[in-house]
């Protein structure tokens, strides 16, 4: 049984269990996820049902509406690798892709996400250095346009080490940058599964993991893990996460997994937006990890209380990235 007391949350509630096993039933039926009118279509009506403002507890859900939205989370995220290697191969057979990257419906939106992410990291950034001087994004996919905008507008002296598991994806995002003079060095490319990674971990100032890099609790809260044991003492590690029934289109990153890490602050999203973004620092004496996940609520994601950050919204069904600092 679920209890709800606000009125928008029984309607959320109503909405979602009834509506999401339909439309997962026809995105299931569907051939392919790469870009074309059906796709757009069903993924737009799946985000407007997920945008609207609730107190959803996910961990509440009957168990059959858990596994559509495991499901739907992972449909997402293939429908979302594959529209951005369509753009990564258009982009990619022009002589200098960087000249090109507006071409990407959404790149403007990029841009803003950028200086929100480069706002936050400075409010939080402390060392003895100004800004970071390595920084790794794991799950940079086809397009890494983070560490492009990052690197070309904002940390212009950093080194960039982007991560993907796939060396196809590897090689599209590297022709993006390859005819640049300046991120063709500061922008490196590693096909590896971030498991196998250790010490090198220690050499970066940032991690940033992206929203899909493990898809579900138990898989996320392993690889934050794996960070945890391997990152520098008093490092930062920012992730992307969910909250409410945005909780259908990506996973969620409870607090409770960052052992070894001080939460500083966790930004959800408003109206129209989909990703929360969390910020984190190691922690700066080494501290034991618990291995057990077996007690952790998805549902209880906690907001800070800091400063409004606002990004305007765009066009397409999965690219909603205007947040707010609660």
């Amino acid at each position: 049984m679920v209890i709800v007391i606000e009125t928008d949350s029984c309607m959320s509630y109503i909405g979602i269990s009834k509506s999401t096993p339909e439309i997962y039933e026809k995105l299931s039926k569907l051939e392919t996820f790469k870009p074309s009118k059906d796709v757009d279509n069903l993924f737009t009506q799946l985000v407007r049902l997920c945008i609207p403002h609730s107190a959803i507890n996910i961990a509440t859900l009957p168990a059959n509406i858990q596994e559509i939205r495991s499901k739907l989370i992972r449909l997402c995220g293939e429908a979302e690798g594959l529209l951005e290697a369509h753009f990564s191969l258009i982009l990619g057979s022009f002589k200098n892709p960087l000249h090109h990257l507006n071409i990407f419906p959404y790149y403007s939106n990029y841009l803003k996400l950028g200086r929100l992410e480069y706002d936050i990291l400075n409010q939080h950034y402390s060392t003895t250095a100004e800004t970071p001087k390595r920084v790794a994004f794991v799950g940079s996919g086809p397009l890494p346009f983070t560490s492009i905008v990052l690197a070309s507008y904002h940390l212009k002296d950093t080194t960039f080490h982007n991560y993907d598991i796939d060396s196809i994806v590897n090689s599209m995002a590297s022709r993006l940058v390859s005819a640049d003079h300046d991120l063709s060095k500061r922008m490196v490319f590693h096909t590896a599964n971030i498991m196998d990674v250790t010490h090198e971990l220690k050499d970066y100032d940032v991690i940033f993991l992206a929203a899909l890099v493990g898809m579900n609790i138990d898989e996320k809260a392993k690889v934050i893990q794996h960070l945890a044991k391997y990152m520098a003492l008093g490092s930062i590690l920012m992730l992307r996460s969910a909250h409410g029934a945005r909780a259908f289109l990506y996973p969620v990153v409870d607090p409770d997994v960052l052992q070894g890490f001080n939460v500083l602050s966790i930004f959800h999203p408003d109206d129209d937006v989909i990703n929360s973004v969390v910020i984190s620092r190691k922690f700066l004496e080494p501290v034991n990890i618990d291995n057990n996940y077996d007690h952790l609520d998805i549902g209880s994601l906690m907001a800070s209380s800091c400063k409004y950050c606002d990004i305007q919204p765009f066009n397409h069904p999965l690219g909603h990235m205007k947040m707010i600092d609660e």
